[in-house]
């Protein structure tokens, strides 16, 4: 008779590939009971699961946290290194109780993270410990076997794009407040790409939800009421008085221009011009709430072209290429400050400065006001 301890729990047999797993329904509490094979110390090839991330532990645990009424995972992905014994229950082919040896190791193909920000969350929350979780159990073959498990649960692994994650994000206030702008503008529900983070060169869109969802941020940030209607409808009034100073967004919405065509020979059709024009914009509204409207004009006076080196390269652009470092961004930001007479702040001075000092900063070159 074998007296050796067991684990045991109820599970559901299936065949994959020729070979059996199990799923089991875990409770929370589970997962900090059982030990798992903790490999981090060994060399790649001898793991077989990349390391854990502990910097992305606490942002998996918050959202735990933070929504306890309505967090979701997807099932853990387990190999046990040991040989089980499957008992059907009332002579139930598929349903059964699974026994393992209480010295097997557990090796999470799939969920390592999930399973330590569970644990964390579990420290603050004791009561989610009854909760539960899908695991799917394998039969481990050897360390060969289980690196390729890994490797094909991974492989056609795609993580969403951003602006598709945002489009479905309803937790998220500022995704709600770019998608009311976006969805109560007569102009920008037809020229932002909701789902894709990087336009195609045949995208009749100009800009992308996560673009604009960055733009919009900043364009609020100190201004917000906290009511979204009312904090849309500022960010609205913005933009579409913005969008009269650029007569080629009309166009392209109303698909007398190519958005294609917009893009190769204008700036100001890109996410890093938009992101200038919220902050400049955010300042402009602070220091003249009453006639900011009417200052916009100042933008015509920006030649927006990509051939305008003189003033773009280097601000916007490096090597001719539309540039998003933060540097860049923060010089294109100054140069529209500067065409509407807003004060740079520090960090940004700090930016322009270096700029000009520079090697892309000619002795000739003018300020930027000068440069139309």
């Amino acid at each position: 008779m074998n007296t050796e301890p067991v684990i045991s729990f109820p599970v559901i047999r299936g065949l994959q590939a020729g070979r059996e797993y199990y799923v089991a329904m875990w409770t929370l509490r589970m997962l900090r009971q059982i030990s798992i094979f903790d490999e981090d110390e060994l060399p790649p090839e001898l793991r077989a699961q990349r390391t854990i991330n502990r910097s992305r532990i606490p942002e998996i645990a918050g959202y735990v946290l933070e929504n306890p009424n309505d967090y979701i995972f997807s099932a853990l992905t387990v190999s046990i290194d040991s040989s089980v014994s499957f008992s059907p229950i009332n002579g139930q082919e598929k349903l059964g109780i699974l026994e393992v040896p209480m010295e097997a190791r557990f090796i999470i193909n799939d969920g390592q993270h999930r399973r330590a920000a569970i644990i964390e969350a579990l420290e603050q929350r004791p009561e989610l410990a009854y909760e539960t979780i899908a695991v799917v159990f394998f039969l481990d073959i050897g360390l060969e076997r289980c690196q390729q498990m890994f490797a094909d649960l991974n492989r056609y692994a795609i993580r969403p794009s951003r602006s598709l994650g945002l489009l479905y994000d309803h937790r998220n206030d500022k995704s709600k407040l770019a998608k009311l702008v976006i969805m109560k503008s007569k102009i920008f529900r037809d020229i932002v790409d909701m789902e894709k983070s990087s336009l195609a060169r045949r995208s009749r869109k100009l800009f992308t939800l996560s673009a604009f969802y960055n733009a919009c941020a900043d364009l609020v940030e100190d201004l917000a009421t906290g009511d979204l209607v009312a904090d849309a409808d500022i960010a609205r009034d913005y933009w579409e008085s913005v969008a009269t100073h650029f007569p080629a967004w009309t166009r392209v919405r109303d698909g007398d221009l190519l958005s294609s065509e917009v893009r190769e020979s204008y700036i100001h059709s890109h996410g890093i011009a938009l992101q200038a024009l919220a902050k400049a914009g955010n300042a402009l509204i602070k220091r003249h709430p009453n006639d900011w409207k009417d200052r916009l004009a100042g933008l015509k006076r920006i030649d927006w072209s990509r051939s305008n080196a003189k003033l773009w390269e280097g601000r916007a652009m490096v090597g001719g290429r539309i540039s998003k470092a933060s540097t860049n961004v923060t010089l294109t930001i100054n140069a529209v400050k500067d065409i509407l007479d807003l004060p740079l702040e520090d960090e940004e001075s700090r930016i322009e400065e270096a700029y000009r000092k520079g090697s892309l900063y000619s002795a000739n070159r003018s300020k930027v006001s000068d440069v139309k």
